[in-house]
């Protein structure tokens, strides 16, 4: 779980398609069931469809997600050191909801910008929330990850 947490934290700041995470993880679930599903039926007391259906979702969430976690953090923590800044329009404004149940939780909002001809949602803190319309462009510093998919650092409204 704490793989998935980091991995969403910097999965926002990467520019990534969504479909490339879902692959891997998906390819790889299906590699390491059919590697290793004979282990499966001898640890496991499942039989007929529950069998396949709960090996298939343990090997998808298991390896498939760490997997894909080394992927994003390898590319995040391995990347070029040099920076470049570079400053987008906001295209679109949102917020994501309190959560409930969680006390000092606010509103944060979440700023869409057309970066290189794809539309990424940057989400910042609830400090900005207030004054989220008066906000035009978004300043980033941008540098290239391990396995080139640009990282998206240090935001600043304008």
């Amino acid at each position: 779980a704490i793989l998935m947490i980091f991995q969403i934290k910097i999965y926002r700041n990467t520019i990534i398609d969504f479909i490339i995470p879902i692959g891997i993880i998906t390819v790889i679930g299906i590699i390491a069931f059919i590697l290793d599903f004979k282990n499966y039926k001898k640890t496991y007391d499942y039989s007929g469809i529950g069998l396949y259906l709960y090996s298939i979702m343990h090997y998808i969430i298991g390896f498939g997600f760490i997997v894909c976690s080394i992927f994003i953090l390898t590319n995040y923590y391995f990347a070029d050191q040099n920076v470049k800044t570079e400053s987008y329009k906001i295209i679109d404004r949102t917020w994501l909801p309190k959560r409930v149940g969680k006390t000092g939780s606010e509103k944060q909002p979440v700023f869409t910008i057309n970066y290189k001809g794809k539309r990424k949602e940057l989400v910042f803190y609830s400090q900005f929330y207030e004054k989220m319309n008066s906000y035009n462009t978004v300043e980033i510093e941008i540098r290239k990850g391990f396995f080139g998919f640009d990282i998206l650092e240090n935001k600043k409204l304008n």
